[in-house]
């Protein structure tokens, strides 16, 4: 297992354990366990960011590095 998928693991287990107060499924990778996590999430509404007070010139952007 590549040092990025036992990050990613570790941060899913992680989070697994806040969430649900129990140790999360055994032998599942992490991309797996975030899958299953976020499938169980209720479906929620988007709402986009849409006003006439916001305008992209009032918007801050990051500063290119050279």
């Amino acid at each position: 297992m590549r040092a990025r998928d036992k990050a990613i693991k570790a941060e899913a287990v992680a989070l697994w354990r806040e969430i649900y107060h129990e140790d999360p499924p055994a032998r599942i990778d992490g991309a797996q366990l975030l899958e299953l996590m976020l499938s169980r999430l209720p479906p929620t509404a988007y709402d986009r960011l849409n006003t006439p007070h916001l305008r992209r010139g009032a918007m801050s952007w990051p500063k290119r590095t050279a």
